[in-house]
């Protein structure tokens, strides 16, 4: 699975990073940050859609 940061959309309230920080970072704006490129590895998945799932400006999108 893949994690698309849709930045422009990004409020940054960080709930996200919060949920799964080995995930989700921000930046010095305060902007969502993925910590992992490519493929999220197995055992991080369940963390990557828990993070998605707190944002509530759905500024990640969850893909294959």
């Amino acid at each position: 699975m893949r994690v698309k940061a849709l930045r422009d959309q990004c409020a940054g309230h960080a709930l996200c990073s919060a949920t799964a920080p080995g995930v989700y970072g921000s930046d010095e704006e305060g902007q969502v940050v993925l910590l992992v490129t490519g493929d999220i590895p197995a055992d991080l998945e369940d963390d990557a859609r828990a993070g998605a799932a707190t944002c509530p400006e759905r500024a990640l999108v969850i893909g294959d």
